[in-house]
Formats: C-alpha cells, sequence, structure tokens
C-alpha cells in the first residue's frame, strides 16, 4: 500500500501499521490449549494488510498535542480491534456473505462461522479491555473517557447501528439525507472515534475539539464516497476484496444518488473542507493533512 503514497504519509503508515502489528501479537499469542484455533482466527484477520486508517489518525492527531507514541499506539490497536471484528462479522454469510479480505480469505472461510463469530466478539471485548488498562493510559478519568467515546462510536448509534441501516438499505429506497446518515453512522463513527481520541490522550476539553470533530465528519463521508466510486470503478485484485456489490444488491449509494461527477466533485469538497478545519495547526497537522487527499486519490 505505502507504494502509491506519498512520502512522508507512506512513512507514517508504516510505521503505525507495523506497531499496531507488534501490539496484536503481543496481545493475540496463541495459547497451547483447546483456544488455539480462536487466538489464530483473530490473529488471521487482525495482523497484515488493511489501511490502518483509524490507528493512524488517533497517532496523528495525538501527535498534535505532544502525547507519547506508546500510548497512542496502544489506543490506536484498541479501535482497530473494534474496526477488524466488525470486518469478520460483515463478512457472515448472515451479512455480507464475502470470501475475501484483504486480500486473503475471510475468516469464516479459513476457520468456520462459529469461530469467526467468537474472533468477533474477543476483538470487540479486547479492545476494551486495552482502553481500560492502566498501562494504557495513567489516568483514569482519560480512560474512561476513552471507552466511553468508543462505546458509543461502535453501538447502536454509531458502526452497529449503521450496519442495520445498510442491511434495511437492500429492501427500501433511502434519499441523500438517509444515505448519508446510515454513512456517518456505519464508517464516520469510528473514524470520529479515532481523531476523538487522539484529543482525549492531548487532555484537549471538548469545546477545543470542534475542529477536529469537523475534519473527522468530513474525511468520514470524503472516504465512503471514495469507496463508492472505487465499488463501481475499482480494481478487485487491487481493492483485496469483492467490488460490485452495492449495484447488484440494488442499495441507493452516494454515487446512486449524486452520479459519478458530482460524487467525485463532492468528495473533493469534503477534502477541501477538512483540510481547512486544520487552519490553526502548522506543520505539526501534515499528516493528517496527507490523510484527507489520499482519502479521494486512493485506489484501494
Amino acid at each position: 500500500m505505502t507504494d502509491a503514497l506519498p512520502a512522508t504519509l507512506a512513512a507514517a503508515v508504516a510505521t503505525v501499521a507495523e506497531a499496531v502489528d507488534h501490539q496484536f501479537d503481543r496481545l493475540l499469542a496463541v495459547p497451547d490449549d483447546p483456544r488455539a484455533d480462536l487466538y489464530r482466527a483473530m490473529r488471521h484477520a487482525a495482523i497484515g494488510g488493511g489501511k490502518r486508517l483509524r490507528p493512524l489518525l488517533t497517532v496523528a492527531t495525538a501527535d498534535l498535542f505532544a502525547v507519547d507514541r506508546a500510548c497512542s499506539v496502544l489506543v490506536g490497536t484498541a479501535i482497530e480491534a473494534i474496526h477488524v471484528y466488525s470486518l469478520i462479522h460483515d463478512d457472515l454469510p448472515a451479512m455480507d456473505d464475502d470470501d475475501l479480505r484483504r486480500g486473503k480469505p475471510t475468516v469464516h472461510k479459513a476457520f468456520g462461522e462459529a469461530t469467526a463469530i467468537l474472533a468477533g466478539d474477543c476483538l470487540h471485548a479486547l479492545a476494551f479491555e486495552v482502553l481500560a488498562d492502566p498501562a494504557t493510559h495513567p489516568d483514569p478519568f482519560v480512560r474512561a473517557e476513552l471507552v466511553m467515546d468508543l462505546a458509543r462510536a461502535a453501538g447502536p448509534s454509531g458502526m452497529a447501528g449503521g450496519q442495520m441501516m445498510d442491511l434495511e438499505a437492500e429492501k427500501a429506497r433511502f434519499d441523500l439525507a438517509t444515505v448519508t446518515r446510515l454513512q456517518q453512522m456505519k464508517t464516520g463513527a469510528l473514524i470520529c472515534a479515532a481523531v476523538e481520541a487522539g484529543a482525549i490522550l492531548g487532555r484537549v476539553p471538548p469545546e477545543g475539539r470542534v475542529h477536529l470533530h469537523g475534519y473527522a465528519r468530513d474525511i468520514g463521508l470524503a472516504f465512503q464516497i471514495a469507496d463508492d466510486l472505487l465499488d463501481a470503478e475499482g480494481d478487485e485484485a487491487l481493492a483485496g476484496k469483492k467490488l460490485r456489490k452495492d449495484g447488484e444488491a440494488g442499495k441507493e449509494t452516494f454515487l446512486s444518488l449524486l452520479g459519478v461527477e458530482r460524487a467525485r466533485e463532492q468528495c473533493r469538497m469534503l477534502v477541501d473542507q477538512a483540510i481547512e478545519h486544520l487552519r490553526s495547526y502548522g506543520a505539526e497537522a501534515d499528516v493528517l493533512r496527507a490523510i484527507a487527499r489520499y482519502v479521494v486519490e486512493r485506489d484501494r
């Protein structure tokens, strides 16, 4: 993935991806007992591949406030654990029924459905175990706020609720406002939580996070519009997963409602807005700006 990125962003992606893989390797050591396949399934899903967008956002935001990297990487790993659990469950036959994820067999194809469900459950639990651990941050109030924010982003008012709306989208005709809300919950909530986590670690009060929330909201929507464009126009070999699914399922998307050119224009506008939200920062926010530009330029 780093081959197609600007040098500054490529270096940041590689550093964070290596650090997150190291944490998953440490946290998911395979035991010598009947749980071994469960751990192997979690490792299959969590280690290697993926954009690591969410932990990168956490680390890059925390860097604005000189937060210890060891701390922000642990928090980013917890958020990535939630993301990976959601992918395992989304790929199940009862959901999207996918055979390929990140260029390799989905967890239920490699380990069976029952093990896949448990692997997702365990990654969900692991995320909150990491956030609640005093080793992640010494301040219990910071840890409690991190737990609360991620729980809200992952639950019925966030990612899981958005997934439920997405299932209903196969049976109903959604307008642009409803599709926008769906994607703000399904995709955007966890992206917002990743940025918010960096600000929480930096002990920024809620009223001081407005511009960062605006940045995260805009790149979350831009990311989903770019996903819709890739689903329609992308290369499955590069994407590492099956494409054209939304069109085949008859779902309304940003692309079906806006058309290709308007969707692409909206994506660029959101990226510009996101970067404008960072105007009060200098070079220390360059990685966040590069992430925003990558959202619209990526090919996978």
